[in-house]
């Protein structure tokens, strides 16, 4: 790709979208910086979810050994074509991500690492969907804007600290890799930026039935002033007593607020209302 960004978008008549939240980086310096914050290696697969202008996925093509980008402006068509000449292990699929069969996407792909420059609106069920659906993806490094990113990396008891917090938790460990100025993409969005790399971890944190530990975070957040215990008998319909013999069988203060539970509290606490759900 010799031609400038600015250049190829101006020459195939592309328009901004604010439907889709697109925000371009341009920077060489920032995109190889997240291939190398996502640990990209000759030997991976990478999936890019809304491949933009084909920057990143450029970057990623040299890097790694095959990029499948999915991206769901088909208006980018003739961009891509010629940011991406040349990327013969690159395919890029016209369809939006989050309504493709995962499960079955993963018997042609097998393992793969996710990167991806996310719009906000799709930040969350993105995230959530691979987290809970998929059994091929090692990791997960999106830039996301800076506050969504304190928020999946928040610890207990923190402001930032939330039900998506805890269940990202139960597959991956998060960590903040890069802190990324709003002067570095195109258009300039209103708010900075930064990359999140999540790594899959099956197994660290037991639990017999996910879906009954998902409940139970959800239960814990769906009223922040309201204690743990309130909050369990609103959303499980149990005796204040079961509710309480729950709590005190984890260890855990039967005044306590669900926000200052751990994970791995959360995770017990799930086990032992199974005997009364």
């Amino acid at each position: 790709m010799e031609k400038d960004i600015k250049t190829v978008l101006a020459e195939c008549g592309f328009s901004f979208k604010k439907k889709f939240g697109q925000n371009f980086i341009t920077d060489k310096n920032l995109l190889l910086s997240i291939v190398d914050k996502a640990d990209i290696q000759k030997d991976d697969t990478v999936i890019e979810i809304g491949c933009g202008a084909g920057t990143l996925t450029r970057a990623l093509s040299a890097a790694a050994k095959k990029v499948i980008a999915f991206e769901i402006d088909t208006s980018l068509k003739p961009v891509l074509e010629q940011t991406l000449s040349g990327c013969d292990n690159t395919e890029v699929i016209f369809n939006d991500f989050l309504k493709v069969d995962l499960p079955g996407f993963e018997k042609q792909a097998g393992q793969y690492k996710v990167v991806a420059n996310l719009p906000y609106y799709v930040t969350t069920p993105l995230i959530l969907k691979l987290i809970e659906q998929s059994k091929q993806c090692k990791s997960i490094t999106v830039m996301v804007q800076e506050e969504v990113a304190e928020r999946l990396c928040a610890k207990a008891d923190t402001p930032e600290y939330g039900a998506i917090t805890a269940v990202i938790a139960l597959r991956a460990y998060g960590e903040i890799v890069k802190r990324v100025p709003r002067t570095m993409f195109m258009p300039r969005p209103n708010v900075d930026s930064a990359v999140v790399k999540l790594t899959v971890k099956d197994g660290a944190i037991s639990v017999s039935d996910p879906a009954l530990y998902k409940k139970t975070v959800h239960a814990a957040f769906s009223a922040r002033r309201k204690t743990l215990v309130n909050n369990i008998i609103n959303c499980f319909s149990v005796s204040r007593a079961d509710a309480e013999s729950a709590l005190t069988a984890c260890g855990i203060d039967i005044k306590a607020r669900g926000e200052t539970l751990t994970p791995r509290q959360f995770a017990a606490l799930s086990e032992h209302l199974k005997n009364f759900v």
